[in-house]
């Protein structure tokens, strides 16, 4: 056959075998072409010799299975060509044999030797072809093959390979679930991958084949989080509801203060008039007061941040899995942020917005503020499918309040008119809703309602009159009228069910209408046997109800209605007539239940309650197919709750080794220097970031040291290690220059300091030289007298979290920095000068050992030879001030416990400029002894998960009867939780904590008066908090209260227009959230006190410390 009449083959005519192919040239012939010699051009370019006849037949096999032609009868010819040499024709056969090996497993297993041989391919697509089609033969004679074949896979150099790998283990564990075990090994092997390339597919393999193994992402979890970004889109989705499943069991939940607020509030709102429970509601608000303060795991907030640009994604699924992420781990107050990615989608596809409007639908009953602004958004367009209406539908719905609902009426009354009688029903029950939900509308629903009662439309009076029923229920007395105009209706409605809602209104509230009540039952007894079983049912319960109030004019129509019931077609309704008679015409035989028979039938009933059936819907995880279908699908993992007590954080630091603890280690400098050879190969961030661990040091996470998982188990950024490796390479360049440059050294002048600062100082940096010096080689040979403390002190510095590490070695780096207390007294007299005319950034520690850093490092005596310069005064001195009358000081160590040595601590409320993200504490050392103390420095912090501890540089030696102050650094995590640590001197060790008020942890911000108000308006609800007090008699005018403010809280003075106001503005140094005071004072002496703050419990705290101040 020639070419031609293969290609009309191609082209036109019938998929399916045994039909004849149809040619677009009707003289081709192609009509008569039979079964047997289909295809037959394509089998003889496939047999021949030449590789570009062959490519040609396989191009045009693929396009037919691309267009879902039949092309399995092909499968013989193609088979033969899988160990052809050419790379293009190699790749094609591939890509069929993988679309039919599962079809024609005996013929594919004929070539599987070829396959096992396409594996060791030195092109990487073979190979990764040839484990697809090796795992799409469903045969388990050839397990242990592909076993092994996706054992060897998982160790390519190709990332291709390995994801391919990924992709074939869930295919294997169907066809034999007993390799279950290998398969996790070789999950865990490929968790451990760096390539994004990857990630998703390994974790998409763990959730098929073992997602209880929640220990296997421990590890991985920072990657993961850092990776994220970077994998591709399908990828993203599976790594985000894995993560998600994933926090919900390692992280607290971080609404759980919020949430019991709530519940409080909740039982306020529903609680009876009586005030018996008011007891009850003081313990819980006592135990609500004593809960911790919540603080977020660094992880967990790792997770949030890394998952927050994806809701600028293109693809719909990743924006919202991130959606569903956030809605289940986020706080309250940043859940906000997904409402305007959620709105984008809804301009996509109408598939796409069904499933994007049930998702929100959900988050609505909740969350409803976060919605609120886009409104709009969920107008329904006269374009949208009936199915998406009804669902925007459902939204305004749950959007509509107090301030919003005359807007959504307007709407409504629009919907009505539409032609979708589905969506008009629909609507007339929102508005139904509406009314039950917010009762100001009620009589304007109803109201509309019953003009509604009067349309053409028969669906939609039925739909007026079974929601006007449910509204009349909570207020029937009033509205006897409607129910009068109702029963008019009785004859020209039709629709059972709207028919059955009138008669159960009229025998509810057959009292309220006694004379038009048995004219109904009269004309329904005339219709009985024509009428629908609902309808029938409910004409029995009027009967029943007149017979038992009106038994004069309704007893023999209500035997007749239960006559014509009797023999009834409908069981249901013979056994309702039988029950009703017994239970309300007494006779001999009656039982003790006819006494009740009023009391049966005429009890008060509760209002139904117009819920939304999305109502419950959150306890499937959003954005699944259970979800969407409202009912557990198969394979559905169900989203874990929150653990009570937050399991322990150092399962996810990766251990790591350590190259510098060997180093110190060596016992000389002929050792050391021997060591050193191996440097060039191997820079301390590699040494230190193992290979599962390198892609984290280049991202947010950082990497770890072991002893990191026993201190803090937290977080730390790569910056920091970086810096430190950095510090570490250059530390040892150093040591090599001044090993050869000794004496040149001794003479040589700093290089960051001015000239002039040289001459004056001279011998004194000769001094420090020598200092440095002596500490290097008592730290390398451990031998001599003053440096046996420092030199165990190097072997645990290393040890110590990754955050103060940086400044452990700066501490080694430069001992002879350290103040004395004499030079640091003689700085405290200069300290009432503020000239700044150096800046203090340009003297960041740098790395060079030779340069002494500046700022609360500096060598106090240096700074003392430095002050009589005419350049400045105090800028180089030690960064402490003199405690001020605003300023509190604290008790560290009192001096009877601290055997002499008596330490006060106080916030200074200054920039700690290492790290602004700290609160500077300012330590103040006395020593009350006839002897001096030595050594004086930090030990062992012990800090709650997130907090991080910058020491103070180690005090050298204080003199007896002098006193010295330094500042540390804290970060106290946006929480009053205490920091706990050992003061060292060079013969005891004190267990002392410094705990923060809540007003020290925050730090002063300018706004206009403006720009206040427009802060505090995004700050309302849950996030302000408002109460009023008398204020003091010492605290009656602006003065005085910006005075107990200040004394309390570290805020700015906000200028304001109003003589009676004053505002206060700040933020919280960990996390820069916003904190806002206002106090307002009134008439005879009162005032109202108002704080907004986006962390609740910080507003909370600080409320009740400016009340106190204030009232005092």
């Amino acid at each position: 056959m020639s070419s031609s009449s293969a290609f009309n083959d191609e082209k036109g005519g019938s998929s399916s075998v045994g039909e004849p192919e149809y040619g677009h040239d009707p003289a081709s012939g192609g009509i008569f072409s039979s079964d047997y010699k289909r295809h037959d051009d394509l089998k003889e370019m496939l047999d021949s010799n030449k590789d570009s006849l062959k490519l040609e037949a396989m191009k045009r096999i693929v396009a037919m299975v691309a267009r879902g032609k039949n092309a399995s009868d092909l499968f013989p010819a193609v088979v033969k060509n899988v160990a052809c040499k050419n790379i293009e024709v190699k790749k094609l056969v591939y890509v069929y044999l993988v679309r039919y090996a599962e079809e024609q497993q005996d013929l594919a297993l004929l070539s599987i030797s070829t396959f096992q041989r396409g594996l060791k391919d030195p092109n990487q697509l073979i190979r990764a072809s040839a484990l697809r089609v090796l795992s799409s033969i469903r045969v388990t004679i050839i397990v242990p093959i592909m076993m092994l074949a996706i054992k060897e896979a998982a160790s390519d150099m190709s990332p291709y390979v390995r994801k391919t790998a990924a992709h074939a283990i869930p295919k294997l564990y169907s066809l034999d679930p007993e390799q279950k075990d290998q398969l996790i090994e070789v999950i865990e092997k490929l968790l451990a991958d760096k390539t994004t390339l990857v990630a998703g597919s390994v974790v998409m393999a763990f959730e098929e084949v073992c997602p209880e193994r929640i220990e296997l992402i421990h590890k991985n979890y920072r990657k993961l989080c850092n990776l994220l970004i970077d994998v591709e889109e399908w990828g993203q989705v599976v790594i985000i509801n894995m993560l998600t499943r994933y926090a919900r069991t390692q992280f607290l939940n971080p609404n759980i203060n919020e949430s019991l607020l709530e519940e409080g509030g909740e039982k306020e709102f529903y609680a009876s008039d009586d005030d018996e429970d008011d007891e009850e509601k003081k313990a819980e608000a006592a135990a609500l007061a004593k809960r911790k303060p919540y603080v977020m795991d660094p992880d967990h907030r790792l997770l949030l941040r890394n998952t927050k640009p994806l809701l600028q994604s293109r693809n719909a699924a990743v924006v919202m899995a991130v959606a569903q992420l956030y809605f289940h781990l986020a706080p309250k107050a940043e859940v906000g942020v997904i409402a305007k990615a959620l709105v984008r989608l809804l301009r996509s596809h109408s598939e796409v917005q069904y499933v994007v409007l049930q998702n929100v639908a959900t988050m609505t009953i909740k969350r409803r503020g976060m919605f609120e602004p886009h409104l709009k958004s969920f107008y329904i367009r006269s374009t949208d499918p009936t199915q998406i209406k009804i669902l925007k539908l459902e939204v305004l719905t749950n959007l509509a309040s107090e301030t919003n609902i005359s807007t959504i009426l307007r709407e409504f009354q629009t919907y009505i008119k539409s032609m979708d009688k589905d969506f008009v029903a629909a609507t007339i029950e929102a508005i139904g809703r509406c009314a039950t939900n917010i009762g100001e509308v009620r009589d304007t629903c109803l109201n509309g309602l019953v003009q509604l009662l009067s349309n053409r439309d028969e669906l939609v009076v039925a739909e007026s009159v079974v929601v006007i029923k449910k509204l009349l229920q909570m207020q029937p007395e009033q509205h006897s009228e409607i129910i009068k105009h109702m029963a008019k209706l009785i004859d020209n409605i039709q629709v059972p069910m709207a028919r059955a809602s009138i008669l159960w209104l009229i025998g509810e509230y057959c009292e309220h209408v006694p004379k038009i009540a048995p004219d109904v039952l009269r004309k329904m007894a005339k219709t009985f046997t024509n009428e629908e079983d609902i309808v029938k049912l409910q004409i029995l319960n009027l009967a029943a109800k007149l017979y038992l109030t009106n038994s004069k004019q309704t007893k023999l129509l209500t035997q007749y209605v239960l006559n014509l019931a009797k023999y009834d077609q409908n069981y249901d309704i013979r056994d309702r007539a039988r029950f009703i008679r017994q239970l309300i015409v007494p006779t001999d035989k009656s039982g003790a239940l006819s006494k009740y028979a009023k009391k049966l039938f005429l009890a008060l009933k509760p209002a139904p309650v117009l819920e939304s059936p999305f109502k419950d819907r959150d306890h499937f995880q959003l954005g699944s197919l259970s979800h969407l279908l409202n009912t557990k699908a198969g394979g559905y993992q169900e989203l874990p709750e929150w653990p009570d007590s937050a399991p322990d954080p150092s399962v996810r630091n990766v251990e790591v080794k350590d190259s510098v603890p060997e180093w110190s280690k060596c016992t000389s400098r002929k050792e050391r220097k021997e060591k050193k050879v191996e440097k060039p190969f191997y820079s301390d961030s590699e040494g230190e970031s193992g290979p599962t661990e390198s892609a984290d040091s280049e991202s947010d996470s950082g990497s770890r040291s072991e002893s990191d998982s026993e201190q803090t188990g937290s977080g730390s950024e790569s910056e920091e290690s970086v810096e430190e490796s950095q510090s570490e390479e250059e530390e040892d360049e150093e040591e090599e220059k001044m090993k050869k440059k000794k004496k040149v050294d001794k003479s040589q002048p700093k290089k960051s300091e001015s000239a002039e600062s040289d001459q004056s100082s001279g011998e004194e940096q000769k001094k420090e030289r020598k200092g440095v010096k002596q500490r290097r080689s008592g730290s390398e040979s451990e031998s001599e007298e003053e440096s046996e403390s420092e030199s165990s002190e190097s072997e645990s510095g290393s040890e110590e979290d990754s955050e103060s590490d940086t400044d452990t070695r700066k501490k080694k780096k430069t001992p002879a920095s350290k103040p004395t207390a004499k030079d640091t007294k003689k700085e405290s007299k200069k300290e009432t000068k503020e000239i700044s005319l150096l800046d203090l950034d340009d003297f960041a520690p740098t790395s060079s050992p030779q340069v002494t850093p500046v700022n609360n490092f500096l060598s106090s005596s240096l700074a003392s030879d430095l002050e009589g310069l005419s350049l400045t005064d105090t800028v180089l001195a030690p960064t402490t001030i003199a405690p001020s009358a605003s300023v509190r000081m604290y008790e560290l160590l009192h001096r009877i416990t601290g055997e002499g040595l008596g330490v006060e601590y106080c916030f200074n409320r200054q920039a700690f400029s290492p790290d602004p993200h700290m609160v500077a504490v300012q330590i103040h050392f006395t020593n009350n002894t006839s002897c001096e103390t030595k050594n004086l420095h930090i030990e062992e912090p012990k800090l709650q998960s997130g907090m991080r501890i910058k020491e103070f540089p180690e005090i050298d030696m204080l003199p007896a009867g002098e006193s010295v102050s330094v500042v540390m650094g804290i970060d106290f995590c946006d929480s009053t939780q205490a920091a706990n640590f050992q003061l060292c001197t060079h013969t005891r060790k004190f267990f002392v904590s410094i705990q923060p008020p809540v007003g020290e942890l925050m730090t002063p911000i300018f706004l206009t008066e403006n720009e206040f108000k427009k802060e505090q308006g995004q700050l309302m609800g849950m996030n302000e908090i408002s109460d009023k007090l008398t204020l003091g008699e010492k605290c009656q005018n602006d003065h005085s209260i910006i005075e107990r403010v200040n004394a309390t809280a570290n805020l700015g003075r906000v200028p304001c227009g109003s003589d009676k106001d004053c505002r206060f503005a700040g933020k919280t140094v960990s996390s820069g959230s916003l904190v806002l005071v206002t106090v307002a004072r009134k008439e005879g002496g009162g005032a109202q006190l108002t704080v907004n703050c986006e962390k609740m419990v910080i507003g909370t705290m600080l409320m009740k410390d400016i009340l106190h101040a204030l009232m005092q």
